[in-house]
């Protein structure tokens, strides 16, 4: 029987919650629970920490209140249904769980989103993670490529050897030990695209890197992964995303965490790690191939200059001077002067590996 590491711990929580409810039912009282608020009111930017955090505030929800009832007894189920997977040491996908309810005496979600959200409740009132609960996204998990093995229960894995694709992170990353590493960094690159142009490149070998493949916005695994090869390998991480609005969140999410996620940012978010994508700068500096700014991304641009992430010169600068050129390129524009050109030379510069 396997088990995620914090699953005890979350066993210990679930079982606290059945006593305190049953406890209350006991003395003829209606059981409450008291649930971090996850609204934007109570969500801050802790700017010691860089990343955001939960405020003060909580919401109580109660069996007493008709309106609430249902939610309070599906909660539960979650709840049961958590405890029972890491009693059998197993895995079930919030996909399955939505599935499974239909069979619940509370009646089955409306949809997903509806079970997914509780989920997130018991999250935030202990403080863990969905998988230390048993419970996993569909989502495949992001590739990495480099020196690195890691050991999956009774496999030994080498990233460089598990096909051209790599090593696929796995939604219980924590339950993942890192065997060997010889890289002294990580490339984590936006587009699925890139990475296999980086691998093909050979730049894990030039740039004594693992390479990390995020397919767009990066997965809770994902960042918990580049969080540990930070902390517990002292890997530096940079971030390689295409130059626009989104890219530029696309890695600060991994920097500063997820307002949504902010009650599980001490876990997952990587203040250290650094931004070397697209800028506006580049694509003026390599006269990049690019494309219009559309009005949502304009409208993108203006809300990251207010938030308190990209408080800085850098960011204040490069978003300031997207905008004066109306103008967004993506990672594969260097192409535009040969497939090798990233590595031989854009990623070189950026990392002060050249000259």
């Amino acid at each position: 029987m396997t088990q995620v590491k914090g699953s005890k711990k979350a066993r210990e929580q679930l079982a606290h919650l059945g006593r305190d409810v049953l406890n209350a039912i006991q003395k003829g009282e209606a059981p409450k629970l008291k649930i971090p608020s996850r609204t934007t009111s109570n969500i801050v930017y802790d700017p010691k920490h860089r990343y955001y955090v939960l405020g003060t505030k909580f919401s109580l929800r109660t069996a007493a209140s008709m309106k609430q009832v249902k939610k309070f007894a599906q909660l539960m189920c979650v709840a049961d249904f958590a405890a029972e997977l890491i009693e059998r040491g197993k895995f079930a996908t919030l996909r399955e769980m939505y599935y499974t309810a239909e069979g619940w005496e509370t009646g089955p979600f409306a949809d997903q989103s509806e079970s997914d959200l509780l989920v997130e409740d018991l999250e935030a009132m202990f403080g863990l993670k969905r998988e230390n609960l048993g419970l996993m996204p569909e989502e495949d998990g992001a590739a990495v490529f480099g020196e690195l093995v890691v050991q999956e229960g009774n496999v030994r894995i080498d990233a460089t050897k598990a096909g051209r694709a790599g090593y696929t992170i796995p939604p219980t990353i924590d339950d993942v030990e890192f065997v060997k590493c010889k890289a002294k960094r990580v490339i984590a690159v936006e587009t699925m695209g890139m990475y296999h142009r980086l691998v093909q490149e050979e730049a894990w070998k030039k740039f004594d890197a693992l390479i990390v493949g995020l397919k767009g916005q990066a997965a809770r695994a994902t960042r918990r992964f580049l969080k540990r090869a930070n902390e517990e390998l002292g890997l530096p991480v940079y971030l390689f995303t295409d130059g626009d609005p989104f890219g530029f969140h696309i890695a600060m999410v991994i920097i500063s965490g997820s307002a949504k996620l902010a009650y599980i940012n001490h876990e997952l978010a990587v203040p250290n790690a650094q931004f070397i994508g697209v800028t506006a700068s580049d694509i003026v500096e390599y006269n990049l191939p690019t494309d219009k700014l559309r009005e949502l991304d304009v409208t993108r641009l203006k809300q990251l200059l207010r938030d308190p992430r990209y408080n800085n010169e850098f960011w204040q600068k490069e978003i300031k001077k997207m905008l004066e050129l109306g103008k967004k390129a993506e990672q594969q524009a260097f192409a535009k002067y040969g497939l090798e050109y990233v590595v031989k030379e854009y990623l070189p510069a950026k990392l002060g590996l050249k000259g």
